[in-house]
This record gives structure tokens, sequence and C-alpha cells, in this order.
């Protein structure tokens, strides 16, 4: 579904109940039922006799970017945009050689070079600026779209697991406190690379070739998030 994705997006967090409540009887009766026969009292539920509840962790957005299709599709996008990332680094550099010529040569230069110069300088800059958040927009957009489907696949792998394993909870550890609600937790209930397993199995989608790494940065002029932002869900 951090840093520039952040700002748009919220931290997620996953509850999944193992738990199935019955469902109230159907209102609407033609007679009124027979008053039931006499229970024995039933002993008071101790709480302490209860079991502790199982709690897991999972980092998401490490779920989303670190499995094959994660993987896969990130790369894509990336190869996309190389071709943009290249045309804005060039102009940058064609705005730092106009300006170390009117460093070095600004004093002798006439008016009107000078003039034109700075206007250059300026019409780039702006050409650069505007590009350069076009081109941010649009791969964090993209970006976006992909997390959001592979979440909505995820979704459903994480609740069978939770069920099938009894667990009461798992919260997203994808932000530290006090980005996020989690406070710490122990590695020992991290699932997360279970769950990136259990994904790429049932996805069938294979492994990247073993010298192609994760790609989970944004293209970007200047620096880049280091994986996506996990996206919130639709309702």
């Amino acid at each position: 579904m951090t840093r520039n994705l952040a700002r748009y997006t919220t931290l997620l967090l996953l509850v999944w109940s193992v738990y199935t409540f019955a469902q109230a009887p159907a209102a609407g009766t033609s007679a009124a039922p027979a008053a039931p026969a006499a229970q024995p009292a039933q002993p008071a539920v101790n709480p302490a006799s209860i079991g502790p509840s199982k709690i897991g962790i999972i980092d998401m957005q490490a779920a989303i970017a670190a499995n094959n299709e994660g993987r896969r599709d990130l790369e894509a996008l990336q190869k996309k945009f190389e071709p943009r990332q290249t045309q804005l680094q060039n102009l940058n550099k064609e705005i730092e050689d106009l300006r170390n010529q009117l460093k070095t040569q600004g004093d002798k230069l006439n008016e009107e070079t000078r003039a034109n110069l700075v206007k250059q300088i300026e019409t780039k800059n702006k050409t650069l600026q505007r590009d350069g958040e076009d081109a941010q927009n649009d791969y964090q957009q993209q970006q976006n779209e992909i997390a959001q489907r592979i979440l909505g696949k995820l979704g459903p792998v994480i609740d069978k697991y939770a069920k099938e394993n009894g667990f009461s909870l798992i919260l997203d550890a994808s932000n530290p406190w006090p980005q996020s609600p989690l406070l710490w937790a122990g590695q020992q209930i991290n699932i997360t690379q279970t769950i990136i397993t259990t994904y790429n199995a049932q996805s069938g989608v294979p492994a990247p070739p073993a010298a192609t790494k994760p790609s989970t940065a944004a293209n970007r002029p200047a620096t880049a998030p280091a994986k996506p932002a996990t996206p919130t869900p639709k309702q």
C-alpha cells in the first residue's frame, strides 16, 4: 500500500480475529419459543485460566516489495522511468554548466550576454523542477498502484495463515514507534518471511534472476524512498 509516499498513505494496522460469532436468530417467528429447560449453573470463567493471545507482526512494506511479484513489477517500473531519469540528469548538468560559466565569465560578459545567460538558467531550472515533479508524481502513483494490487492479494494469505495458526492479532511493523503504534516486538513473532514464502508459492511468479537485485526505490532526481509505503486498503 514512508518518506515521499507517506505524504498520501497511512500506516496499516491489520487485525485478524480467529473467533467466529454466531448470528442472532431471525426475527418475525409465528409463535413464541417454548421456555428452555433449566440448565445447571455454569462456573464463572477465570480470566487467568485463559491462555495468552497469540500475536504476530509483519513488515507489510517488505512483504509487498520483497515477494517475487512485487520485485518483478517494481523493477519493471524502475526501468520504465529510466529514460526520464536520464533526461532530468542531463538537464541538471546543463544548468550546472551554465552556472559555472556565469560564475567564471560573468564579469567578462557584456550586459546583454550576461542577462541572456541568467535567463537560460532560470528557464531550464523551472523546466527541471516541473518535469522532475511530474516524473516523481507519476512514479509514485504507479508504485502505489502496484503496492495496492499486491496488498489486495496478500490480505487473504495473511488472514488464512492467522486463522490456521491461532493468531489473535497481527500488527504492521513497517515503521518504528512513534510513526506507528507498535513500540517494540521480538523477532520471534515476525511472520514477514513466512508470508512472503507462502505468497510466492500461491502466486506462481518465479523469482527474478539471481543477478537482479530487488528494486524498491523510486526513480527521482534526488533521493528516493527505500521501499514503497504500505497503502491503505480500499474499503
